[in-house]
């Protein structure tokens, strides 16, 4: 008997990614003084549509990692640093709205899937 739904997987893994994205720029934040850290990050939308796509299907949302890679275009200081903290926070918001909404729309549809069982109920 299956317990979840398509949507719900998707929005699992939506979820995962953003807590991903959240980890990251915490990261970044925590090496700002860091001589010769380089920004890490990771293109949320390419490697969500990747996971949609996965064939693995629903057993691919536990420990999914996300590729890091150096963010490209940033300014670095004379130690090699090149955390920007507006970035980050910018970052940081976008990730917390995007985990908002994550849940926000998983908490609708469980709430579509308990009406639809106690349906039959009535």
């Amino acid at each position: 008997m299956q317990t979840t739904t398509a949507m719900g997987d998707a929005l699992g893994r939506y979820l995962d990614l953003t807590s991903q994205q959240m980890q990251v720029t915490a990261r970044n934040m925590a090496n700002v003084d860091t001589p010769g850290f380089k920004t890490q990050g990771f293109d949320f939308e390419e490697v969500f549509a990747q996971q949609l796509n996965d064939s693995a299907g629903a057993a691919g949302l536990e420990g999914v990692q996300a590729p890091m890679q150096d963010v490209d275009g940033l300014v670095a200081r004379p130690d090699g640093n090149n955390v920007s903290m507006d970035r980050e926070g910018l970052q940081l918001a976008k990730a917390q709205m995007q985990f908002k909404l994550g849940t926000q729309l998983l908490k609708g549809e469980f709430s579509s899937v308990m009406s639809a069982i106690h349906m039959d109920s009535k």
